[in-house]
């Protein structure tokens, strides 16, 4: 490690990467300690080696057009590509094309953040009292719960409706609505900041994990074990931390946990408590064909077949949520188990993940388990909630935690700085861009000290 850094970054993902970059550029000398043996943090993508498949194990989609990766990506000569293809659904043990989305945007719009802040499940409750007497009204609460469940990985008792509500405005303005994937993966993008980094000489110390940070003097002290379990001590007048929200919540004691000394104070600690870490399971599957293109739903011949799948939708306990690799025609379909189901299947092992994926997908496509089997030829998994250096897989606002993004996110001491998804404020926590944007944003406060 080289000496005398003016700044060491805890942590190696978008947040860490994007944040060492604007420092660098600036003329700081820094350090990132990383304690993973790869830096991305929760982007890490592999590839398939037989279909040359990006395969991503955590972050996929570009969630519409954020100026942070488009940016990057365009100076780069890197193509993204939108998603195209169709939305089925599971419904009474069928298939059929999603019909009820529009009815659950309405339910969505009905929220507002002009009121008292309450969670998902209490608004659905209080916006449609009769639903008893409407079944397509019942049908589409339930879908609504399945979205929040799904795509914010959240448990909708305990989410708040005003963090919702920014998050909807916020995806307006950039057609949040519109996924995209870039060419080669996400892993394309961290190899945009490996190269900015050493462009501009930044030493990056991977498999080298932050113990203890002491804050409250002139320079910052940051105690580390190497990944032979050596202990090091480091200074700098400055440090960031950009680790994930589930690992400054974490007992210090645990294994990739940090300590600070003294205590963060009681704004940063209610903050951390008023946060809570999404959970998801994904388990992405290679079969031997895309077996799915001639599968026709209603078992007629005159009915369309799935090769337009894009998603498959379900209420089912284990995956209830599948996409394909569209418009790629790799025979490649991932599986996503958010909240309770990622919660079922963490800590179990991959065979178990596997047989359940496995079990989901032939039931809603009507495919014997051993035909599944037959056709599999590789998956690939990563349980971020097992994962002592995430635990867990983003993050989200619980009821009453309106300040909490921005407490978090508030430097401490004029030498303590916060960074990462967590901390975002514009209402794309939980997002690579958000991750980006929050590297950005501490990197500015930083230099602001030293103007």
């Amino acid at each position: 490690m080289p000496n005398n850094p003016d700044i060491i970054i805890l942590g190696a993902g978008a947040a860490g990467l994007s944040a060492a970059v604007e420092l660098a550029q600036a003329g700081l000398k820094v350090t990132i300690l990383e304690a993973r043996d790869r830096i991305g943090g929760r982007i890490f993508t592999k590839h398939d080696p037989v279909c040359h498949a990006p395969v991503e194990l955590g972050a996929e989609f570009i969630h519409g057009r954020p100026p942070e990766i488009w940016k990057l990506l365009r100076k780069q000569h890197i193509r993204a590509r939108k998603l195209k293809g169709e939305q089925w659904c599971a419904q009474e043990g069928k298939l059929c094309q999603c019909d009820f989305l529009s009815k659950v945007d309405q339910i969505l719009e009905e929220m507002d953040d002009h009121g008292p802040d309450q969670s998902f499940l209490e608004f659905l409750e209080r916006c449609c009292p009769n639903s008893d007497n409407d079944p397509k009204l019942q049908d589409a609460k339930a879908w609504a719960r399945s979205y929040v469940k799904g795509f914010h990985a959240a448990d909708p008792a305990l989410i708040s409706v005003h963090s919702l509500v920014r998050g909807m405005r916020a995806d307006e303005k950039i057609d949040g609505d519109r996924p995209f994937r870039m060419k080669g993966g996400y892993q394309a993008l961290i190899e945009i900041f490996r190269r900015q980094l050493d462009e501009a000489d930044v030493s990056i110390e991977i498999s080298t994990r932050a113990q203890s940070v002491s804050w409250d003097q002139a320079d910052v002290q940051v105690t580390a074990l190497d990944e032979a379990n050596e202990v090091f001590t480091f200074a700098a007048p400055q440090v960031l931390i950009t680790l994930p929200l589930g690992v400054l919540q974490a007992n210090p004691d645990d294994k990739g946990a940090l300590r600070f000394i003294p205590e963060l104070p009681p704004a940063k600690l209610q903050a951390l408590d008023q946060l809570a870490m999404g959970k998801v399971i994904r388990l992405t599957l290679r079969f031997r064909q895309r077996f799915w293109e001639k599968l026709r739903p209603s078992h007629s011949t005159k009915s369309k077949t799935l090769s337009r799948m894009q998603f498959l939708l379900s209420q089912e306990d284990w995956f209830p949520t599948w996409w394909t690799a569209l418009p790629e025609k790799w025979p490649v379909i991932t599986g996503w188990a958010p909240f309770y189901c990622g919660e079922r299947l963490s800590g179990q092992s991959e065979a178990f993940v596997i047989e359940k994926g496995l079990e989901t997908l032939g039931k809603l496509l009507r495919i014997g388990r051993q035909e599944l089997e037959d056709l599999l030829e590789a998956s690939y998994t990563h349980d971020w909630q097992t994962d002592p250096f995430s635990r867990g897989a983003y993050s989200y606002v619980k009821v009453g935690g309106d300040r909490a993004q921005l407490d978090l996110a508030a430097p401490l001491n004029s030498n303590l700085f916060f960074a990462g998804e967590a901390t975002d404020v514009s209402g794309h926590h939980g997002t690579v861009h958000g991750a980006i944007a929050s590297g950005k944003r501490a990197a500015a406060e930083i230099l602001k000290t030293r103007n």
